[in-house]
């Protein structure tokens, strides 16, 4: 459905190594700096995540409401991603990462994080 996101960032290089962590945790992400702004990209399995210097030069801010998902396989590489994140500068936030019972029979693994910008994100897959 999504084709990309793009995440203003006030420090591209510390956000390159914090998205460079968490992509390795997942099992790598093709990345490339753009030439002509300071901005990183990441591809993987069809979508991309843009980091870099906002367009309009003004102070990178995260969305209110919004969070971004990452797809994990389990909760093994849910936690390897969060843990990633923390070593990289990130910061815990909600609950710690586990499964969670959503009702009706519904169970989904969810881990979240802060990037060092203080963009909401979120590793889940759904459990049986």
């Amino acid at each position: 459905m999504f084709s990309h996101i793009h995440l203003g960032s006030n420090d591209v290089e510390r956000s390159k190594r914090f998205y460079d962590a968490l992509f390795d945790a997942l099992g790598g992400a093709k990345s490339w700096k753009d030439s002509l702004r300071n901005r990183w990209f990441w591809q993987r399995e069809g979508a991309l995540l843009i980091v870099g210097e906002p367009l309009d030069e003004d102070t990178a801010t995260p969305g209110n409401g919004m969070t971004i998902g990452f797809a994990v396989t389990g909760p093994e590489q849910g936690d390897a991603w969060h843990r990633a994140g923390l070593a990289n500068g990130g910061t815990s936030i909600e609950e710690s990462p586990g499964i969670r019972d959503k009702g009706e029979g519904a169970r989904v693994y969810l881990a979240y994080l802060r990037d060092p910008d203080g963009n909401k994100l979120c590793a889940m897959k759904p459990m049986a």
